[in-house]
């Protein structure tokens, strides 16, 4: 199973490492990653492979919902599931 994290807020030193390292810690596995930097702001989408989390993945999201707010960055974590049914025609 997949999970899509997105991470949106200015720019600052270590976003993705910051974002990778709760992934690492929680042995979730980064597929793939884009990220821009447009003036000062910061998008990243990122896909990570969950079937390895050490956790629930509630508390997964919780985590990375956390270090958001801890660093001023929008990040919203959705099951691959939940992303497909939202973009689904």
């Amino acid at each position: 199973m997949k999970a899509v994290i997105t991470v949106v807020g200015r720019d600052s030193v270590g976003i993705i490492a910051k974002v990778s390292a709760v992934c690492s810690e929680h042995h979730a596995n980064i597929v793939d990653i884009s990220q821009s930097v447009l003036s000062e702001y910061f998008a990243m989408i990122m896909v990570v492979d969950i079937d390895g989390i050490d956790l629930p993945f509630t508390s997964f999201v919780d985590i990375l919902t956390q270090l958001g707010k801890d660093n001023g960055l929008d990040v919203r974590t959705m099951h691959e599931d939940v992303f497909n049914s939202m973009h689904r025609i």
